[in-house]
């Protein structure tokens, strides 16, 4: 039997690029459907919801699957099974970029397990595949029967020269200072994500402001599809009495609840008010549930918590809007490793620690658009203990994956030139408590520790945490925000960068309605206590130490010819061997030419480099070396005046008067002083001592 399915296929220009939406072809089972093609890379995103609201659900059962196809770039996988397995951080990032954007457009009650599932069908290594997944998962919502009504875009924005770039190539992404990914509907933006190279809050509302433009575009096209006849979301049905009951008790409970400072002592007065209530109505009313009674008693604590701020201008803590909570920076925490600090602010701290190591530690990147090397990498967890939870630590999570990304692009614009710094640098953010911003603690740690290891960085990098409490035209923008506060609040935004610009940005928001106009407030505002953040780190430590630490390799970075690189390694590995051998150190060649020299010891590394650097180095004429005689014949001597490079001191040119036998003046190991006097066509070099002994 043939599934009717409504077929269409249309165009979507954006900035001279042409999308091509398909629908009704592939995936016909799922509730929605559809593919997106931008230049020759193509994503298929689906969207399948149950038949029924899953009864112990209390949140959205929304989860998201990004996956690329090695097929896509005409690629089999590495490793031994030779096919797809877990998904790799790209993909899991790209997966949270698509649920931040769609998550807010959701009615409060949707209860139904919903699935949706972006598959690369095909990459042509220039196009992004994260923007066309974001479109073509809004598109199969709106087509389909789920309870999604408002179409989301989203586009990135580069500063390539100056310039912004809409949706620039993967080429020009390279060089751009700004990577800024940004969802929104036709009104206002639902999620933000971005990199900058120290861009200043000016040029990221600029930056917002075109991409706002061109999302309304892209929403206004998909309004003109089809939608079929959309699920109804079923709305709680309170028992009207159940609910005067507990209002009658609650709603005073929460008012003193919301206003003890304190976190562990507030969640303990509600949580046994919440139980002992609970007890006491389920058996005046047997047929209510235990999860409608909390519902009913979490809906006033939410209200009464915003109520707190937004009419009594106050804080659940007591600070004003823009207050920090207290800091404490320490660094030097761990005596063995290369760097490290213990970052707190209120009731979140993060340990922080920094490895050195070689370039044999970087991290192998296999992605659709080529293989590549990451030397900086930043690793978040966040155990169960940081929040009093007994949970044990089991694979990394999606959050940890995301607040790690999110750390490191904030710290990698302030890192040192790979050229001027070879370590692959290894940052890992221990969060031991958390109420709120812990990878902004992460950030403000990673940029202690950076200091604390010896890193040369050329900056101080900080971050904070912006909130919004918002009711209509009414609206509070909080800095520093508490775990409750990101809990109840609108929007979670976190901005990080140093006291020249912003190098990275997260906006999550929880409604409709946020404007650029309040996006340019948060900025500023966080500006304000960012600054504050970074006085604070520096009176702990404000310029990184002049030495690595004792522990970490010694390494020297150095370039040779690329034609010299066979003769470095030497015959079967000869040379490189011996000089590894004889200074204790480790070599490793890039095709480039480049050269890294490690080890425990800084004399060994230098002399390795010195060994280095004279092997390829060519002989020049009327310069003078010192070198040793390795061969005694009758008619002269032959010398090693640099490694591998050996030169003739003819018997005429001993000495300035006449010899009988060469063995007269030198004899084989003795060291010498020669000058080159001729690089013959056959690049034999001849050499004079006589004529140095003139000089001296």
């Amino acid at each position: 039997m043939e599934l009717k399915v409504e077929y269409f296929n249309r165009e979507l220009e954006v900035a001279g690029e042409k999308f091509t939406i398909e629908s009704g072809k592939f995936a016909r089972h799922a509730n929605g459907s559809c593919t997106v093609k931008i230049g020759e890379t193509i994503v298929l995103a689906t969207v399948v919801a149950s038949k029924e609201p899953n009864p112990n659900a209390d949140f959205m059962p929304l989860t998201v699957d990004y996956r690329e196809r090695n097929y896509a770039a005409g690629k089999i996988p590495g490793g031994f099974f030779k096919r797809e397995a877990r998904p790799r951080d790209w993909e899991i990032l790209t997966s949270r970029l698509i649920d931040r954007s769609i998550r807010p457009l959701f009615p409060k009650y949707w209860r139904n397990n919903t699935q949706i599932s972006v598959i690369v069908l095909s990459h042509d290594g220039k196009n992004d595949s994260d923007i066309a997944a974001i479109l073509g998962t809004s598109i199969a919502l709106y087509i389909s029967d789920l309870p999604f009504k408002i179409p989301v875009a989203s586009v990135r924005i580069g500063k390539v020269n100056g310039r912004l770039i809409i949706n620039p190539l993967i080429t020009d992404q390279r060089s751009s200072e700004l990577d800024l990914v940004v969802s929104g509907t036709e009104e206002a933006l639902t999620m933000v994500e971005a990199a900058a190279n120290e861009l200043s809050e000016m040029e990221i509302v600029e930056a917002l402001s075109l991409a706002k433009d061109t999302i309304k575009e892209m929403c206004l096209f998909q309004k003109a599809f089809s939608t079929k006849t959309k699920i109804e979301v079923l709305y709680p049905n309170y028992n009207l009495l159940l609910k005067t009951d507990i209002e009658s008790e609650a709603i005073l409970k929460a008012e003193l609840s919301v206003a003890i400072k304190e976190k562990f002592e507030r969640e303990l007065f509600w949580s046994s008010f919440k139980k002992d209530l609970s007890v006491r109505l389920i058996k005046k009313y047997p047929n209510e549930s235990m999860s409608t009674i909390n519902e009913i008693l979490e809906d006033i604590f939410y209200k009464k918590a915003r109520e707190l701020i937004l009419n009594k201008r106050v804080r659940s803590d007591g600070r004003d809007f823009e207050e920090i909570r207290p800091i404490i920076c320490e660094t030097d925490i761990l005596p063995r490793v290369h760097g490290s600090s213990l970052f707190t602010r209120g009731q979140t701290q993060a340990l922080v620690t920094v490895t050195l190591g070689t370039p044999t530690d970087m991290q192998v990147v296999d992605e659709l658009t080529g293989e590549h090397k990451e030397r900086f990498m930043f690793h978040y967890n966040f155990p169960g203990f940081a929040t009093g939870e007994p949970k044990g630590e089991r694979s990394t999570s999606r959050r940890e994956i995301g607040h790690g990304n999110l750390a490191k692009r904030a710290l990698k614009y302030i890192l040192p030139n790979e050229n001027d710094f070879g370590y692959t640098i290894r940052i890992v953010s221990d969060i031991l408590e958390s109420n709120g911003s812990s990878s902004m603690a992460s950030v403000c740690g990673g940029s202690l520790a950076l200091f604390n290891a010896g890193v040369p960085v050329k900056s101080s990098c900080a971050g904070v945490a912006m909130g919004l409490i918002k009711d209509g035209e009414n609206y509070i923008v909080l800095t520093d925000i508490m775990g409750m506060e990101d809990h109840l609040g609108d929007m979670d935004f976190k901005v990080a960068g140093t006291k020249k610009g912003v190098t990275a940005l997260q906006m999550d928001i929880k409604i409709l309605g946020i404007t650029i106009e309040i996006i340019a407030q948060a900025l500023e505002q966080a500006k304000r206590g960012r600054l504050f953040i970074l006085d604070k780190m520096d009176t702990a430590i404000s310029v990184p130490r002049n030495n690595i630490s004792n522990y970490a390799l010694r390494m020297v970075t150095l370039f040779i010819p690329q034609d010299k690189i066979g003769e470095l390694i030497g015959p079967g590995g000869k040379n490189i061997r011996k000089i590894q051998e004889d200074n204790n150190v480790k070599i490793n060649i890039e095709e480039t030419g480049k050269v890294f020299i490690t080890g425990l010891e800084s004399v060994g590394v230098d002399s390795a480099k010195e060994y280095v650097e004279s092997l390829t180095v060519e002989a020049e004429v009327g310069k003078i070396y010192k070198g040793r005689i390795v061969k005694v014949m009758t008619f002269g001597a032959f010398v090693e005046i640099l490694p591998g490079k050996e030169g003739l001191i003819h018997i005429s040119q001993l000495s300035d008067h006449r010899i009988k036998k060469v063995e007269d003046v030198v004899k084989e190991g003795d060291e010498v002083r020669v000058k080159v006097i001729e690089i013959d066509s056959q690049g034999r070099i001849n050499l004079s001592l006589k004529v140095v002994n003139k000089i001296l």
